[in-house]
């Protein structure tokens, strides 16, 4: 199959936004926290989160990242773990594909909310490259890069009352404070949005070492200082470095630690 190159990808991303304005929409009753975004907004923050990924490339959508027990998938590249591997991660493709159905799209026969990844290993997951299971999984993500913006989006606004109810008592109004800063510039919101798609909100029990988690809850938390995406960025990098540390010898993370300081850079720029 030929594929489009980055730039028609990213034309084709507004385009397919372009004609549904209506997720994007103001107006509705806000809860306390929820972000609204404008087609603007959701269409270059999508584009932020795809370009940190996998580059914007359609290669990227599908990915097992060496190392790793799980396949990434899509532009958020979402966490899929075969049936016989379970790890300490959220595993979010399950939670996007139920998203889906809701939200009327069509899945691929063998597809549904309830599957395991059907490919074990990450040699067999690239085996798979070309074979019909695999296109099809990679033209139903390209077909829903609409719902995955959505998706990334929805992650955020559920997050905001989960951290909340986590985070101690002292704490509450800071986080609320910075949480509601941030989302009141473009810049901010992608900030957000990616950071809890990347790392996620903080609150998943099993998502820690040593006791200390990494989530956009930890990087709330953590933030000083005026000028706030600084205090952000600052912030993310010391949660991921600390990450990083506490790390089980055995995952070697400190591979990562440029590209995800990198990243966290973008948020500032």
């Amino acid at each position: 199959m030929k594929w489009a190159k980055k730039s028609t990808l990213f034309l084709l991303l507004g385009f397919f936004l372009s004609l549904s304005a209506a997720y994007w929409a103001y107006g509705k009753e806000k809860k306390e926290g929820e972000i609204v975004l404008t087609e603007s907004q959701a269409e270059e923050i999508g584009k932020k989160i795809w370009d940190n990924e996998s580059g914007g490339k359609v290669s990227g959508l599908v990915c097992w990242n060496a190392g790793e027990d799980f396949a990434s998938l899509g532009i958020c590249h979402f966490i899929w773990y075969p049936a016989t591997k379970r790890g300490p991660f959220e595993e979010s493709f399950p939670q996007y594909l139920e998203f889906a159905l809701e939200n009327g799209a069509k899945l691929p026969r063998w597809l549904n909310p309830t599957s395991s990844c059907p490919w074990s290993t990450r040699s067999s997951f690239y085996a798979a490259m070309g074979g019909r299971q695999m296109e099809e999984l990679k033209l139903f993500l390209l077909d829903t890069i609409p719902l995955q913006v959505k998706f990334a989006i929805k992650k955020l606004n559920e997050a905001f009352p989960k951290m909340l109810a986590l985070c101690p008592d002292s704490q509450k109004g800071k986080l609320k404070a910075n949480f509601q800063q941030l989302s009141r510039s473009t810049q901010g919101l992608y900030a957000l949005i990616d950071y809890v798609n990347f790392k996620g909100d903080g609150t998943w029990p099993t998502e820690r070492y040593k006791g200390k988690g990494w989530g956009l809850l930890q990087v709330l938390e953590e933030m000083e200082g005026d000028n706030i995406l600084d205090a952000f960025c600052e912030a993310a990098k010391k949660v991921i470095k600390r990450r990083v540390n506490n790390a089980p010898p055995s995952r070697h993370e400190e591979r990562w630690l440029k590209g995800w300081l990198n990243r966290i850079d973008t948020y500032c720029k």
